[in-house]
């Protein structure tokens, strides 16, 4: 007797009148702020501009889903296409079944179509987003919980999830809860990058190949512990197989990039740079061009204008060698003689001056 479990939905759906509200889509959707928000949060940090995360997800996101989609279907084609299936069920998405290696593929073609019309690197987008998109795996696991689906092997473990379903052949009992472990391991993923950007200034798509390469080692043993039908290639399932090989990719990839470009992108957007800076000098100069900073301003013109007419009246202070003579307050003490020649340079000033008002 199970002592304790993770309950599962009785439903993955509500309907609000005539409209359904699917929990599966709700964590899709949910994911993708997140990722979005924090993609755009770290590129800021890296010098982009506020927008642009948004401005590529608008490609990177449904070509993101189509992928998902195919791979899906094409790898799980027998559920679709067998005798008794209905094809037309390969494009209710809302039902489950987005495959992580398409979403990620096309996802990154449509990321590349929006930073090429932003004019940004790929590779310093791609590692800006990258935590994200963990985090919105770990979110979006969740839908096959609502979903009562991609479970584990029987056990009676105080985490294992119930399934209550009987559809597709599902037989119902309590199971690993291998939704559960994924979303935990993408969680850590997203903690590892984040840590490893900081700590190595990760640049050149190196913080991307590490979410890949880290999200797949989990991958690899949360889909050896399914009991779903999938395809199989000497004894391991088709996933294994794809997770083993795009983690090799990854790990060449970080370190021949380690090698020929080290370091991290000095310029991540063109122009963010320039743009934030003339803003703020905008914003230093309005400041600065009050009414206070007026009437200073026209004070100090006419405290101009008399210090000019000052300095016409009073004669040149010259030694007998012809130099000026320099009478400036912050000078040290003066010896005898240039006393002597300040009294008869003001001498000749109260003589001019008695001239002018003869």
């Amino acid at each position: 007797m199970e002592l304790a479990f993770i309950p599962s939905p009785s439903r993955g759906v509500l309907h609000l009148g005539p409209v359904p509200l699917r929990g599966y889509a709700f964590c899709i959707i949910i994911g993708v702020f997140v990722a979005v928000w924090l993609g755009n949060r770290r590129w800021i940090a890296r010098g982009g501009r506020p927008g642009t995360v948004a401005d590529i997800a608008v490609w990177a996101v449904p070509f993101g889903l189509i992928g998902g989609r195919l791979y899906h279907v094409i790898t799980d084609y027998q559920l679709y296409f067998s005798e008794g299936r209905d094809w037309v069920d390969a494009f209710k998405i809302w039902e489950g079944g987005l495959g992580i290696w398409g979403a990620i593929a096309f996802g990154a073609v449509g990321a590349w179509i929006g930073a090429r019309r932003r004019g940004v690197p790929m590779p310093a987008y791609a590692d800006a987003v990258a935590p994200g998109i963990a985090l919105a795996q770990a979110i979006g696991r969740w839908g096959n919980w609502f979903n009562q689906e991609l479970y584990g092997k029987a056990t009676d473990l105080p985490w294992a999830v119930e399934i209550t379903s009987t559809a597709d052949g599902r037989v119902p009992g309590t199971y690993h809860p291998t939704f559960l472990y994924e979303s935990l391991w993408c969680i850590g993923v997203a903690l590892l990058v984040i840590w490893a950007d900081r700590r190595f200034k990760l640049g050149h798509g190196r913080a991307f190949a590490l979410y890949v390469a880290a999200y797949c080692a989990g991958r690899f043993w949360i889909e050896y512990m399914r009991v779903d039908d999938a395809h199989h290639i000497l004894g391991l399932r088709l996933n294994n197989w794809t997770a083993l090989f795009v983690f090799l990719l990854a790990v060449l990839y970080i370190v021949l990039s380690a090698r020929m470009r080290p370091g991290r992108e000095a310029v991540v957007e063109p122009g963010a740079d320039t743009a934030t800076g003339d803003a703020g000098s905008e914003g230093d100069k309005d400041a600065k061009e009050g009414p206070g900073a007026a009437s200073a301003d026209a004070g100090t013109e006419d405290g101009d204008t008399t210090e000019a007419a000052e300095r016409a009246d009073a004669p040149d202070l010259t030694k007998d060698t012809g130099t000026t003579k320099s009478t400036d307050a912050t000078e040290g003490p003066h010896d005898p003689a240039d006393t002597e020649d300040a009294e008869d340079a003001e001498a000749v000033k109260d003589g001019a001056d008695s001239a002018k008002k003869g």
